[in-house]
């Protein structure tokens, strides 16, 4: 009997070598290759998957025909069918990440009494809690008395016996995908090949019976979803639950959706009673500001469909170490040293004596280049030490030579910043037609240069007074 071979996979990317080495030649990672048998999974030969069944010809058929069940399934919480692109459609398979502790099971919960209130067969099969522990949830939550059936269960195979008895289920949340194992791999619970095949064995039951499926994922320091990258491409959606500790929101962020667009978030507040939905985020960012203050600026940016308003804090200080600090939270640390280059090549402002500190109130993080005008303003009130007016709001992007280039969705960034009480704005020449309100009453600049000419000005103005 030929001795079995053994391989190493790497625990990051799914790489598999010959030999153990410290670091993956793969994807870079260090102390990630794990020894793992190839009596079946991944590194297996075509030998092991040898089988003498012949293969089962299957019912080919038209893109034409009737729909028999909704193709979505909408919970009732807004902010996640928001999320989710309008509810979750059946047969698919949505991955659910985030930090332990921000509130993934909280979430899962309430949208699964959610469901079953509406008439819905949901399954909570839970692999690191008791039945007993989520039923104390439940009770906290108030939803102890919704006809979700519940399940603490480990193995894939169990699950799939236990599920298929009775009437299909619409919805299963398998809590997490690491605990989950397998009978088809020899690896131990939270490895590569058991990740990948228990993935893969419950998304086959999804595509096969129009049963919805939510994976639990866990998330690394570096915020990715623990385990190989290919579980994000196997499933149909990737949503990550964010937030900060010393903050009561969350935000459900999408990052893949095959069924729904890629940019939208769903904002919750925390509470002792669950996860409430904030149907209008702009008021939370804002609830805390300080209008008077230098540095201070108000941007109005978009997620998805969504406009959100969210306040910009800068602080430019003296320092006198010979290599000046340069510190961003919420925002891309690359992209403050480019404003603060044309600020420097085009502005004649000097910044290289100073600390420059960014912040993006509440814990929010923004990734569109349109906050670099909110940016650069709120870096010359700082500096100059003069507050901004308190009903502006800015948004456009910086180009190397100093130009200020329009962005899209110029009309419904200044519909939210006048629904909440601002009653002028700085945007981008060559945007969408301002209109009437507050479009009327918008600086235009055409370069990074009139900004600073016009806040330079007001200082003056108000020496001059």
């Amino acid at each position: 009997m030929a001795k079995p071979r053994i391989q190493f996979i790497c625990q990051a990317c799914g790489n598999v070598t010959s030999r153990w080495a410290g670091k993956c030649e793969a994807c870079g990672e260090w102390n990630t290759l794990v020894e793992e048998g190839t009596a079946g999974g991944i590194g297996s030969g075509p030998a092991s998957m040898r089988s003498t069944r012949k293969g089962r010809a299957v019912v080919l058929t038209s893109l034409s025909g009737e729909i028999e069940d909704a193709p979505r399934i909408a919970s009732g919480i807004g902010e996640l069918d928001r999320a989710t692109g309008g509810g979750f459609v059946r047969g698919s398979a949505l991955l659910v990440g985030g930090d332990p502790g921000i509130g993934k099971s909280t979430l899962l919960t309430q949208a699964a009494a959610a469901l079953a209130s509406r008439g819905h067969r949901i399954v909570y099969v839970s692999g690191e809690e008791a039945v007993a522990q989520i039923r104390l949830r439940a009770q906290r939550l108030g939803v102890a008395n919704s006809t979700v059936e519940l399940a603490a269960e480990t193995n894939v195979e169990d699950i799939l016996a236990t599920i298929a008895d009775g009437k299909r289920p619409d919805l299963v949340i398998l809590d997490s995908i690491q605990t989950l194992w397998t009978d088809a791999a020899d690896s131990a619970p939270g490895t590569v090949t058991q990740v990948r095949s228990a993935a893969q064995t419950m998304i086959r039951y999804a595509k096969s019976t129009g049963a919805a499926i939510v994976l639990v994922g866990h998330v690394t320091k570096e915020g990715q979803i623990a385990g190989p990258r290919v579980v994000e491409h196997m499933v149909d959606a990737v949503l990550y639950f964010e937030g900060e500790g010393g903050h009561h929101y969350r935000i459900l962020r999408t990052v893949k959706n095959r069924f729904g667009p890629t940019d939208e978030i769903g904002v919750f507040e925390m509470s002792d009673k669950g996860l409430r939905e904030v149907s209008n985020p702009s008021e939370l960012f804002l609830g805390e500001r300080h209008a008077t203050a230098p540095g201070a600026a108000v941007f109005a940016g978009m997620e998805g469909t969504r406009p959100v308003l969210v306040e910009i804090q800068a602080l430019v200080a003296p320092t006198s170490l010979g290599t000046p600090r340069r510190a961003v939270v919420g925002w891309d640390g690359a992209r403050l040293a480019m404003v603060l280059a044309v600020l420097e090549a085009h502005c004649g402002l000097r910044f290289g004596t100073h600390d420059v500190y960014l912040n993006v109130a509440g814990g929010y993080r923004i990734s569109e280049p349109a906050a670099d005008l909110a940016v650069a303003a709120a870096l010359v009130s700082s500096l100059t030490g003069l507050a901004l007016p308190a009903d502006c709001v800015y948004f456009g992007e910086i180009s190397l030579s100093g130009a200020i280039r329009p962005v899209a969705h110029a009309q419904q960034r200044l519909k939210e910043a006048e629904k909440l009480g601002f009653g002028q704005a700085v945007l981008p020449r060559g945007s969408e037609e301002p209109g009437s309100g507050i479009g009327a009453a918008s600086f235009q600049p055409a370069t990074l240069t009139d900004l600073v000419v016009r806040i330079a000005g007001s200082l003056r103005r108000d020496a001059d007074d």
